[in-house]
């Protein structure tokens, strides 16, 4: 390989849907930083919720594809997929012979979804006899079972004494997949003559999973274009794949059985003028606009606002801050640099000091209890301290700094220094405070793009929560 970008030939059936086949083998190698390129087995017409037809080009074509491949281009890897037939398998063991690329990966397309068989008697003879040219085979548990003859292992241990066999037999590594099993963990493993590596995982509750195996495979090939070693590149495929998984279904492709997200790592770092700050904002439109409707928040601007019910809100927004003020230190004692360690803890102060110093000018602390709105709230924030991630954690954090910046900015203006609630109103709308919250935007901001894709949404619940609880903190009074 020359370079940081290894070149990937992909040989396999299409899927114009974009999720399975050739086109999921180029996002997957694009996806890993390698140059993809594909030759045609069978062209597909199919969708999320199956197959409709099957055009096979003449095999003289396929080989012409191969040909004008390799007499230019130097391959790094190659990723075999669908083959469909015996003379397609035949055509590209003759073309592997002489061309002789360095890495070989099989994904033995062998079991339809449905359990059907797709290859006759021979074929599959072919694509048995094909393992012995491949560095890896990736077969499923079903296609496992075709290439040593048995029945489908259904549990862990006989798959990986069925993998052991077709192994030994083929003299290549096997890549073992536990997703056919059941339980909450979906293991995988590398099997070969050192031994079994297993790579342990957890099921992803999606039924988006439409090219999975594709994917994987092409993903293999092109990790180990890069250099690295079978369980090497399992540990950071499966990784991978996971995310892709859990990322599926906000793709929103297809009423089927959807593709996963192959470029999910990449997403967050694109540049599109959108934050991840700006991104749960607008995701969070429909409870924003609540809160400006809520007759709390509609009296404090206009200053028809019951006293009573103010005096009863400022005594819990006073518990309330009590304990944030307790959440943003923890921020501080998780943050990974002294800037965001400084951020948080001046903000913690602020809480204590001059907050509440302004709640209570207007409410005696003394003899006051948490509301269940305020304990809803003030417990979601301990538990995201608690839970260890920096990221969710500021994350839940965010709303009450941009919320209330919000609001003060849009009520700059709007009252005389005779309103009723004109200190209040201008505390909300204090540009200190204005600059504090946008600031805390950028250190979330920053946190979504080191976090992972399951932790990235952990943080998108725990934000939208913390909004939802905002509305509820607000209707609280009026309640």
């Amino acid at each position: 390989m020359s370079g940081s970008s290894p070149r990937v030939l992909s040989i396999a059936g299409t899927d114009p849907t974009g999720g399975a086949g050739i086109q999921a083998d180029l996002k997957s190698i694009a996806a890993f930083g390698g140059y993809g390129m594909a030759a045609v087995t069978a062209l597909v017409a199919q969708n999320t919720s199956g197959v409709r037809d099957v055009h096979v080009p003449p095999t003289a074509f396929l080989d012409a594809q191969l040909r004008a491949v390799s007499d230019d281009v130097e391959i790094d890897a190659v990723k075999i997929g669908m083959l469909g037939s015996a003379e397609v398998v035949a055509t590209v063991d003759a073309w592997l012979a002489d061309a002789r690329p360095p890495v070989v990966v099989l994904d033995p397309v062998m079991i339809a979804t449905s359990g059907d068989r797709l290859l006759d008697t021979d074929a599959e003879a072919a694509v048995r006899a094909l393992c012995r040219r491949a560095d890896l085979v990736t077969p499923n548990l079903p296609e496992l079972a075709v290439l040593v003859d048995e029945p489908v292992a259904t549990t862990w241990e006989a798959a990986v004494v069925q993998a052991q066999t077709l192994a030994a037999r083929a003299d290549t590594a096997v890549l073992l997949k536990g997703g056919h099993l059941g339980g909450a963990e979906s293991p995988d493993a590398i099997v070969d003559a050192t031994g079994v590596h297993v790579v342990p995982g957890h099921r992803v509750a999606t039924r988006h999973t439409h090219g999975t195996g594709c994917s994987l495979s092409s993903a293999m090939a092109t990790l180990a274009a890069h250099g690295l070693s079978w369980p090497e590149a399992l540990t950071r495929a499966k990784r991978w794949l996971t995310g892709a998984l859990e990322h599926a279904e906000a793709l929103h492709v297809g009423v089927g059985n959807g593709p996963i997200d192959h470029l999910h790592e990449l997403r967050p770092h694109l540049d599109l003028g959108r934050s991840w700050s700006d991104e749960r904002w607008e995701a969070t439109a429909s409870t924003r606009a609540d809160v400006d409707a809520c007759a709390f928040v509609q009296g404090l601007a206009s200053g028809d606002l019951d006293r009573g019910a103010f005096e009863w809100y400022l005594g819990q927004d006073l518990l309330y801050l009590r304990e944030y003020a307790r959440v943003l230190a923890r921020a501080a004692a998780l943050a990974p640099t002294v800037d965001e360690q400084r951020f948080w803890a001046t903000a913690s102060v602020s809480c204590l000091v001059e907050e509440a110093a302004l709640h209570q000018s207007h409410v005696d602390p003394a003899g006051l209890a948490p509301a269940p709105a305020t304990s809803a709230y003030t417990d979601h924030l301990h538990a995201a301290s608690t839970a260890g991630s920096y990221a969710v954690l500021v994350a839940a954090i965010l709303p009450c700094f941009v919320l209330y910046t919000d609001i003060g900015v849009r009520w700059r203006g709007t009252f005389t220094s005779g309103h009723p609630y004109a200190d209040w109103l201008t505390s909300y709308g204090d540009e200190a405070f204005e600059t504090s919250s946008a600031e805390a935007s950028l250190i979330v901001d920053a946190a979504a793009r080191e976090a992972s894709a399951r932790t990235r949404a952990a943080m998108a619940t725990a934000y939208d929560r913390s909004m939802l609880l905002e509305l509820a903190f607000f209707e609280a009074p009026l309640v």
